[in-house]
């Protein structure tokens, strides 16, 4: 199963590079990594996105709260969240196609970031299944290129009151 696990970490050199390691030393995989400054610049959280069962992943959970630097470490899949992930997409675009692209971004709410004479680049935020829908439907079109930012998450605010 999916878990996306949130960690809140002390913003000091090598505390991803431990996190990490965790992960690599016990052979899990690490499907997405998102890491980013919180309000409080000495204070990080990152969302991890990986697979397992309950065992495993209580394992993992359990090895992360043991790690110095580590603040908290929460299951978000345990509970009501919000989860979001950013991809750009490079298309190709000519007479035939440019049409169909700007209608099928205009129903995932994206939006084109660049444009050339032969390409658009695309720009497109939701949750996994929202992007994974698009990207089917833009694959016969002509994708050239994809970027994906890691996952991000956070308890939604009635589950965090």
């Amino acid at each position: 199963m999916r878990h996306t696990i949130s960690v809140t970490v002390e913003n000091e050199f090598g505390v991803l590079s431990r996190v990490v390691g965790l992960f690599s030393g016990r052979g899990f995989n690490i499907d997405s990594l998102s890491v980013a400054e919180t309000l409080d610049p000495s204070v990080s959280r990152m969302t991890i996105v990986t697979r397992g069962d309950d065992q495993i992943i209580e394992q993992i959970i359990k090895q992360l709260n043991k790690l110095v630097n580590v603040i908290k470490v929460v299951d978000l899949t345990e509970g009501d969240f919000i989860g979001r992930e950013m991809i750009l997409v490079r298309m190709n675009a000519n007479d035939k196609t440019k049409p169909e692209i700007l209608r099928l971004i205009e129903i995932f709410r994206g939006k084109i970031v660049d444009v050339s004479v032969n390409t658009y680049t695309i720009e497109l935020t939701g949750d996994d299944g929202k992007i994974k829908a698009a990207l089917d439907l833009l694959q016969p079109l002509g994708i050239k290129e994809i970027v994906r930012t890691g996952h991000v998450a956070m308890v939604r605010a009635s589950a965090a009151q």
